[in-house]
Order: structure tokens, then sequence, then C-alpha cells
């Protein structure tokens, strides 16, 4: 199976039920502009990868709780954009939803999103109602004001930033909740894969500093040097380049030594080591190979 291929057809349903008619024209124009086209969909990747792992990917609770990852990651990076947080001009290589709209519809359309995650989990038929309770909730702890990412956003805000907390919520949070509903969506027991979410993160968190300080804008599709232009925490500016690709090597391999006992354990961690491959700079990944 292609998963992205099959992933953009799954979010192309999805979005179609959520932009029907009476929805305004414009808010379901600027929804379909935040999640098309996409990224790398490594958050639905991930759920697809831990339900395959555990059971079967090909489950409907699997296939909506992608979508649902999918949509929150949508919200925080128009969120993220915004002129009150990064102000940032260009996303996936086109102008951000709020400069090709307008914040106005920026702003309802994150809303709309976060909605539509939780109507995709509710909405599945034929399901056992407290698995998809226990994914209602997952995904609320991992998008809340505590603990999610809401929660990491609101960091920005602070005058003085709690680093391991901040990069825990803004970016582990999210990866958390993909690995837990992947698990939860063919059955499985959650624990062992939101540490595993949370690894996930850490790895990806120390990636994307590589890329921010190293990466070229053009080929991104976004700005880099972000966080040196506003002040925020970067692990390659902490550790170095060096010391923060061994750090991420050794997570990736906590990662590997965690992942349970199930059907298709194999499957998972390849999964796992080239995405790992694929998101480094190319001249960082081929010597950290």
């Amino acid at each position: 199976m292609d998963v992205i291929k099959h992933i953009e057809q799954i979010l192309g349903r999805a979005m179609s039920e959520i932009t029907v008619s009476p929805c305004p024209t414009k808010l379901a124009s600027a929804l379909n502009y935040a999640v098309f086209p996409g990224g790398a969909r490594v958050r639905p990747k991930l759920v697809m990868a831990v339900a395959q792992a555990c059971a079967d990917a090909s489950a409907p609770l699997a296939h909506q709780a992608a979508v649902a990852i999918e949509f929150l990651h949508c919200a925080s990076l128009v969120q993220d954009d915004l002129a009150c947080f990064d102000d940032s001009a260009m996303r996936r290589g086109k102008p951000t939803l709020h400069r090709a709209y307008d914040e106005r519809l920026a702003i309802l359309a994150s809303d709309a999103l976060i909605v539509g995650a939780f109507e995709r989990i509710s909405s599945v038929k034929n399901v056992d109602a407290a698995t998809q309770l226990a994914l209602i909730n997952v995904l609320s702890h991992q998008v809340g004001a505590i603990h999610g990412i809401t929660a990491g956003q609101a960091w920005e805000c602070e005058d003085l930033i709690d680093t391991d907390a901040y990069h825990r919520a803004k970016t582990g949070a999210l990866f958390a909740a993909a690995t837990q509903a992947g698990a939860l969506s063919v059955g499985s027991d959650d624990k062992p894969w939101a540490v595993i979410g949370h690894l996930v993160g850490s790895a990806y968190q120390i990636a994307d500093d590589i890329h921010d300080v190293l990466g070229d804008s053009s080929e991104m599709g976004k700005p880099v040097n972000v966080d040196a232009t506003h002040d925020r925490p970067n692990y390659v500016h902490d550790l170095g380049v060096d010391h923060s690709v061994e750090k991420l090597k050794r997570l990736i391999q906590q990662v590997i030594d965690s992942v349970p006992d199930c059907k298709n354990a194999d499957f998972f961690i390849e999964t796992i080591r080239h995405e790992a491959h694929r998101f480094l700079p190319k001249e960082v990944a081929l010597s950290a190979a």
C-alpha cells in the first residue's frame, strides 16, 4: 500500500465532509488551503504504522484517527504562523494561510480543524464506544492547556521558557497522540506507545532544530533560522551539530528498544529508521548513516 497516497485519499474524503454546503465558501476554501497540499504527513503515517504494527492499519477507526491527528497538526501550524506568534510568510512552499486569506479566516479554519478532528473519531460507526471515548480522551489530553500542544504554544508567551516542558508539549504531545491513537484504534494497549511517541517527538524536535539551522528554506518550503529570530530554544544552538546528531541517534535507538512485542514490530522499526533518515538535511544524513 502507498501510505502517502492512502492518507491523501482519506484526508480528501474527510475534508469534503467538513466543507460541504452550507459551510461558508471562504471558510471551506481556507480549510482546504490549510490541509492541501500537505507536507510529509509524518504524524498520520505514525498512526498507521502503529496500527499496522499492532494489528491492521485498514481498520476504519485507524483511518479516522490518522485524519484527526493531521487536522490537529494543520491547525497548530496555522496558529504558529499567525502574526502574533511567528508571523511566517511561507508554509509548505506557499504563502501562509493568514497571508493568503486573512487572520480572521485563519483563526476560524484552525478552530474548525480542531473540532473536525474530534468529529472524525466520534463519527465512526460500528466500533466499541469505550474505544472511541478513550481516543477522544487521548486527543483532549495531548492538545490541552496542561501537557498538550496548546500548552506548547503558550510557553512562547512566557517571560522564561521551561525548555523541556516546551518541547514535550509543543512537539512531543502530538507525536504521543499519534502513537497512542494508532494503538487504541486497533484495540491495543496505548501505554507503551505513549512513551514511544514522546521519544519520537524528541527525535523529531532535534531533527527540526538541525533543519532550522542548516536547512534551505527553498527546499523546506518555510523559513529557516526562526528559533534564533524569536530567541527560542534550539538543540543545535545549545549542543552544536555533532552532539545534536549523536543525541538524535541515541533517541532513535531508544525508540527501537522500546517497541513492545507486537504482530509487526519490524515494520514499525523500519518506518522509524526511514523517517529519521529522510527528514535530516542531506549532509547531516550522510554523516549520521
